[in-house]
């Protein structure tokens, strides 16, 4: 198998490190995997590194990269893939999530033609709460966004390395990864694996992280959607909003006439407040259409996978002619 670089972004919750590496590098050793293992950490995160030091000096392949701030966990796999050098990187969570023996699996399937491999936790004994918690995550993401993905939070992928180089990631959008780089045009492939016994307890998390959660599916849904259709999001909410005030407006314009006054109506303001703010919403998409415009000739909205398979999907007559073209090329430049 190819060298793998396995990189395990320190942020929340760790567990002991050296109990990571120690679970997780027992079956790549076994399978005789050429790797290494990168954590990367801010500065405040960075005494977890302890328990990594003595097996760093007895010649481990461990690499400890120290950040200056505190980021997140985009930024960290970012920082992590800059130093790597091997053709496949394989992400962890630093707390068990799935069972380690998985780990070859992930990587042999990036070897049999996969660009990006995540794993799927399955398990009948993980809590009922849980299995609720993760069910509705991803019914709100396939009723958002689309895709058929049942587990995009296991954090456990193995992936090429042009993956990360291609697939901008920022803020919290690590998690939504198998998105992003479906939506680039890699091929993504999901594998079901054994969910790691101390994985399967359910957590009740605080309400703000509910609602980042929802706020990254909204925020997700615009750049899967509508990042280069600006217009038709805001177009959409802008008639919405448009169409509400102008029937409150019509309402009121009625009952005017039939004698009712409405000057100091807080209804009047509403309706006014909703045909201002439809209008400004198309203006907001008037201008993104503008930006995506002038950009455009900057950027190449396409990805070709490999040659070999673009002439597989095209017609006889169609690949004739481009052999044809580049035999003429090949004429020309000999001439």
């Amino acid at each position: 198998m190819s060298a793998v670089s396995v990189i395990v972004p320190v942020a929340e919750r760790p567990e002991d490190l050296d109990w990571v590496y120690s679970h997780f590098s027992a079956p790549l050793k076994e399978e005789g995997i050429d790797f290494e293992f990168l954590f990367p950490m801010a500065a405040d995160s960075v005494h977890r590194a302890d328990k990594l030091r003595p097996l760093v000096e007895s010649g481990e392949p461990i690499r400890i990269l120290e950040l200056g701030q505190g980021i997140g966990e985009s930024a960290l796999l970012d920082a992590a893939a800059a130093e790597t050098t091997s053709p496949i990187l394989l992400t962890l969570s630093p707390y068990p999530r799935v069972v380690s023996g998985c780990l070859p699996e992930l990587i042999q399937k990036v070897e049999e033609g996969a660009d990006l491999v995540t794993a799927a936790r399955v398990s009948k004994k993980s809590s009922f709460f849980g299995r609720l918690q993760r069910k509705l995550f991803h019914f709100i993401l396939r009723q958002l966004v689309g895709g058929h993905f049942r587990d995009v939070a296991s954090g456990v992928r193995a992936m090429r390395r042009e993956v990360l180089e291609e697939v901008h990631l920022y803020g919290d959008f690590y998690r939504f990864l198998p998105y992003l780089a479906d939506r680039q045009g890699f091929r993504v492939v999901e594998v079901d694996v054994a969910q790691h016994p101390d994985d399967r307890k359910g957590r009740i998390y605080a309400p703000g992280i509910y609602l980042r959660r929802m706020v990254d599916i909204l925020g997700l849904m615009f750049l899967v959607r509508f990042i280069q259709k600006p217009l038709r999001f805001f177009g959409m909410v802008g008639s919405g909003l448009t169409v509400a005030g102008a029937i409150v407006l019509m309402i009121l314009f009625i009952q005017r006439l039939g004698g009712q006054g409405i000057a100091d109506r807080p209804t009047l303001l509403l309706g006014v407040l909703l045909v201002v703010l439809g209008v400004q919403s198309f203006a907001m998409g008037l201008i993104g259409e503008i930006i995506v415009h002038l950009n455009a000739s900057n950027r190449r909205l396409y990805r070709l996978r490999s040659g070999t398979e673009v002439l597989e999907g095209m017609g006889e007559d169609a690949v004739e002619a481009r052999e044809n073209a580049v035999e003429g090329q090949e004429s020309l430049s000999e001439a």
